[in-house]
């Protein structure tokens, strides 16, 4: 198999190895990381997908992205090791279905790309004697995921930026009291002030010269690739009873939808996505006015898609050859305030006696936007994150006391340990520290 290079989106930077564009994340022109290209799976993989497993299906789309530089074997290895748990998709009414991907050990989707990467990571830095130094801000449950996913990974350090005070009490827990190789850092600001820290270190001359910094946001590849695979494992749920599958994903910074067009890239057969927004809707309102102005987020009780500047757009543009027209007939967008959310939440629960978390919640609503233009369609919307991880919005709009799964209780009560930081030269004296 020919090796896979990555280019620049800035195409300002040589192209590089996988391997390369994992141990750096992002390019030296500052521009994310994209395939050279994608070669879709032959016909026979879609005819042949009832008799496939998870980790069969997960092997062969993934292996172009990675190939030769983890070996068959090793590759093997690491998708069984990343898919330790179901995706099961719960169907609520005859056109509208969820997709849980809560079910892996921080209860949230983060955790088949943040357990994906580190796998890669540990591979790649076996030999090695340095040490890398991963750096990531978190909405809310990113954190969560690589801290679980690098815990323990022999030469990777783990630095998280969060927000202090915008990240429910569970998830903060999930960063904050794992110690080992695993640092939390509360900043004082919003994600995108923590995002933009991460990105000014990745920039910093002096810094870099002195560590090998990394990437676990969606940014990096290694992060981003494998989330293509639950929309093949929902397909395969459900495609002898529906054939006009459309996701509906609650957006933030766009990697997960971004990853769901890589899977149909591959040839998976599905018509069309739905970018749900809470009232961070720069996308929404993109493909309404063609303009794409990126503004300072606002809080919501969606935390996750707190998110003004979604860097995994230009990755989506890149996709459909930045051609608008084209874009806008794959791709339909709305937004949602915590009103109605809230007013989601409850429909789910006493129509379908189901529990979603906010987030999930959102992207129901988008399901049943463009189910009101296009009643012919099953609409599946991604339940991203575990209802307890949002444990005060949930019971407060439910009435109901929800009990803790185990994933949760292993992390209650554990203490705290973070850095409270303001500036970006708070980062970088701890980082050199």
């Amino acid at each position: 198999m020919t090796e896979m290079n990555y280019y620049s989106l800035n195409k300002q930077a040589p192209n590089t190895s996988f391997k390369d564009a994992v141990i750096k994340g992002l390019a030296p022109d500052k521009g994310l990381y994209f395939p050279e290209n994608i070669t879709p799976l032959p016909q026979s993989f879609w005819d042949d997908i009832d008799n496939l497993s998870y980790s069969e299906m997960a092997y062969e789309a993934i292996k172009q992205f990675v190939s030769p530089e983890i070996p068959e074997y090793v590759l093997k290895t690491i998708v069984e090791e990343t898919l330790s748990f179901d995706f099961p998709v719960i169907k609520l009414n005859d056109n509208i279905s969820t997709l849980e991907l809560f079910h892996g050990p921080t209860m949230a989707f983060k955790d088949v790309g943040a357990r994906f990467m580190a796998r890669c990571l540990g591979y790649f830095n076996k030999d090695n004697t340095n040490e890398v130094t991963v750096l990531v801000a978190t909405s809310g449950d990113t954190g969560g995921a690589v801290a679980n996913g690098f815990l323990g990974v022999k030469g990777v350090n783990v630095v998280i930026l969060y927000p202090s005070g915008k990240v429910s009490d569970i998830q903060e827990m999930q960063l904050t009291t794992l110690g080992q190789n695993i640092k939390a850092l509360e900043v004082n600001g919003t994600f995108d002030d923590c995002q933009a820290m991460v990105k000014t270190a990745f920039l910093d001359e002096e810094l870099i010269s002195k560590m090998q910094l990394t990437s676990a946001n969606s940014i990096n590849v290694a992060r981003w690739l494998p989330q293509l695979f639950y929309f093949m494992f929902a397909y395969k749920q459900l495609h002898k009873a529906h054939n006009n599958i459309v996701f509906s994903v609650p957006s933030g910074n766009f990697g997960n939808i971004c990853a769901g067009m890589m899977a149909q890239q591959l040839g998976l057969p599905i018509s069309h996505f739905v970018a749900s927004n809470n009232e961070n809707n720069v996308v929404t309102r993109y493909l309404m006015s063609k303009l794409y102005e990126p503004k300072p987020s606002v809080q919501t009780i969606s935390n996750a898609m707190d998110v003004g500047a979604p860097s995994n757009f230009i990755r989506i543009q890149e996709i459909y050859k930045n051609k608008f027209d084209t874009l806008k007939g794959n791709l339909s967008s709305y937004s949602f305030t915590d009103e109605e959310t809230r007013e989601a939440m409850l429909e789910i629960y006493n129509k379908y006696n189901y529990v979603a978390d906010p987030h999930g919640a959102v992207g129901y609503l988008g399901c049943k936007a463009y189910l009101k233009e296009n009643p012919k369609a099953h609409c599946v919307f991604l339940e991203t994150a575990h209802p307890t991880k949002f444990l005060e919005v949930v019971e407060d709009v439910i009435k109901k006391e929800q009990p803790l799964p185990k994933q949760i209780q292993s992390v209650m009560g554990r203490e705290k340990e973070s850095v409270i930081i303001s500036t970006y030269e708070d980062l970088k004296g701890f980082l050199l520290k």
